[in-house]
């Protein structure tokens, strides 16, 4: 593919518009191996997305069943719902950060992701960054799909009934497997239609599903005439020596289940109108709300426990107690623009991108989020929740050490090494200042590579509960596995400023 713009001399300055950049008007990108429509800059006159536009994106995002499901994880392993609730807060908070510092670049560049990882690690070096956030997002898109399809059978089952009882295929009822596919293509036809189309549905998706979380807390609030016990139940865990352990891998945890979002962010902010519309947007609408949903959360589940007798922390098992058939369609359509809301956008954009970065001539966006959607059925995600162990200690904490490792070399590089000034047309162009080693940053990759071993080195399972030995893949970084994100981003960054600081860089 070739890509121009209206052709004046190349060597004119990069036009800036209050702080915002576009290719120069004589730019002509010519090699197809990195150049597609969707890799290119976002013109000026396409970024437009408000403060509202991100505000609403994050509660779109933040208010599904994963993020519900969190508190019930850390109340499993020991907390009561207060050092839950603080838990998730602070971990938003921490992540809040370099989510504003990689998104920096969107509206200033109008670049994905993918692209703004060429800064660093090379033209072709950048698809290590990207092929490791795609193969995480094909992985949350299968877990999220599976959520979703599991909770359209089990609504439609309290409103037909015997579907629970229909003949297995794999070991779940065809009936389960029906509601997985029917809310995968459904995903897929919404993400088909381009990120036009996200932004209008997240716009009104976010305020429905406040009002449906709010509805089903008044609802349970109403049949046990007030909360419930769970409220005073006390830490099985203090806030002692039992505590900590526990606290910071659940922190590390909560962190990465955002971390994703933390590199891939510029593939939104891209069309940003402005700084202050993605920093305004971010901060207001991912802590507030993922604090709110832990809150709801833990409130609707003591209403549960005291109307059942038991906590029911499944918003949709709680749900499905009901007899009331307006209340099951309207917690059948809340679960579903939830669910797709999150999905599309933090799951299905970024490999779509990242992918097309690997393949520009043969793979654009549409067809990135395909391929996501095959893969993301293939990983069977299932497997990945069946415990609070595996979920929150094996998978978003081996995630969150590598996501972690990369953010780290990305701020290093666009904040302290360039002062966020970066060549445009040259993250486009083979045989510049971004080629480095016929394509490789040799440097990124060996902060790459301690940054990760660090992070996630001492990875550790107790006996039966995961796949890594009990004394860590690397027994003496055992200590450092309970911080991994934190140990990636610090480490990457020191070792990728220490071997790059006093070169020359653009």
């Amino acid at each position: 593919m070739t890509a121009t713009v209206p052709p004046t001399p190349s060597d004119r300055p990069i036009p800036e518009q209050a702080g915002r950049v576009e290719l120069p008007p004589g730019t002509v990108l010519t090699d197809d191996r990195f150049v597609n429509d969707d890799l290119l800059p976002v013109p000026l006159a396409r970024r437009r997305w408000t403060t509202y536009n991100f505000a609403a994106l994050w509660v779109g995002m933040a208010h599904n069943i994963p993020s519900w499901l969190l508190a019930s994880g850390l109340v499993a392993l020991g907390m009561d719902w207060k050092q839950a609730v603080f838990t998730i807060a602070l971990a938003n908070v921490i992540v809040l950060a370099p989510m504003l510092l990689t998104g920096h670049a969107g509206p200033k560049y109008g670049i994905p992701f993918p692209v703004l990882a060429r800064a660093s690690f090379g033209l072709r070096g950048a698809n290590l960054p990207a092929l490791i956030r795609a193969g995480v997002a094909c992985a949350w898109f299968g877990i999220q799909t599976w959520i979703g399809g599991q909770g359209i059978f089990v609504l439609l089952g309290k409103l037909f009934g015997g579907w629970a009882e229909a003949s297995e295929v794999g070991g779940q009822p065809w009936t389960l497997w029906m509601c997985f596919v029917l809310f995968w293509a459904l995903e897929l036809a919404i993400i088909y239609r381009g990120m036009e189309a996200l932004r209008r549905f997240e716009n009104w998706a976010a305020p429905f599903v406040i009002v449906g979380a709010l509805v089903l807390l008044v609802w349970i609030a109403n049949k046990a005439g007030g909360l419930g016990p769970l409220l005073d139940q006390p830490s099985r865990l203090g806030w002692g020596a039992d505590f900590w352990p526990v606290f910071f891998p659940s922190l590390m945890g909560m962190i990465a289940f955002w971390s994703t979002l933390s590199l891939n962010i510029p593939d939104f902010t891209r069309f940003g109108a402005g700084q202050r519309a993605q920093v305004w947007g971010q901060t207001l609408g991912l802590p507030t709300t993922m604090t709110l949903f832990a809150l709801l959360s833990v409130f609707v589940t003591s209403g549960s426990q005291a109307v059942y007798g038991a906590a029911v922390w499944d918003p949709v098992a709680l749900a499905a107690r009901t007899d009331n058939v307006f209340g099951l369609l309207f917690a059948l359509v809340t679960v579903l623009v939830a669910t797709i809301s999150v999905n599309i956008a933090a799951n299905v954009v970024s490999p779509a991108y990242d992918l097309a970065n690997l393949a520009p001539r043969l793979i654009n966006f549409r067809t990135g989020a395909l391929v996501t959607g095959v893969v993301g059925v293939l990983i069977m995600p299932w497997k990945l929740t069946e415990t609070p162990e595996l979920y929150i200690f094996t998978w978003l904490g081996l995630v969150g050490g590598l996501l972690g490792t990369v953010a780290g070399i990305l701020i290093a590089d666009y904040w302290l090494i360039r002062r966020t000034v970066l060549d445009l047309p040259a993250l486009y162009t083979p045989g510049g200042r971004y080629w480095y080693t016929s394509g490789w940053n040799l440097r990124a990759v060996a902060a790459f590579v301690v940054g990760g071993v660090l992070a996630v080195g001492g990875s550790h399972s107790a006996p039966g509960k995961g796949p890594f030995p009990e004394d860590g893949l690397i027994p003496f970084l055992k200590p450092l596995a309970d911080y991994g994100w934190a140990v990636g981003l610090g480490a990457s960054l020191v070792v990728y400023v220490g071997l790059t600081a006093g070169r020359r860089r653009t």
